[in-house]
């Protein structure tokens, strides 16, 4: 067990000293390395001009109002393709007269036509 006059000396030894110093130029080096690295991430993913689009709520409020009209109206755009080919499909299904698939087709058919 050392005691605290031989740690005293310890830290007194200039090789301790030198080591120590070298040791703390490393360690600003890997902090100034590492600071320039979160730099340049938050460069790459635009912070500053995200939280200057965040400050104003009116732009952020419209642009928001913007995107929802747009996912409504390719909502609704899409399930009509998709109804339409759906029934394009299932006409030509009747056309081939199948059994039990025919007659449900053809009654479904029947409620879309009716106005």
């Amino acid at each position: 067990m050392t005691t605290s006059a031989e740690n005293e000396k310890s830290s007194i030894n200039p090789l301790n000293a030198e080591k120590a110093g070298t040791h703390k130029i490393q360690d600003w080096s890997d902090i100034r390395h590492q600071v320039t690295l979160l730099a340049e991430t938050l460069e790459k993913m635009r912070l500053a001009e995200y939280i200057a689009y965040l400050n104003r709520p009116g732009r952020l409020l419209w642009y928001n109002f913007l995107t929802g009209l747009a996912r409504g109206l390719g909502t609704a755009l899409g399930a009509g393709a998709l109804a339409g080919v759906a029934y394009f499909l299932i006409k030509r299904i009747v056309v081939l007269n199948l059994p039990v698939i025919g007659g449900l087709i053809a009654e479904l058919s029947r409620y879309v036509q009716q106005p």
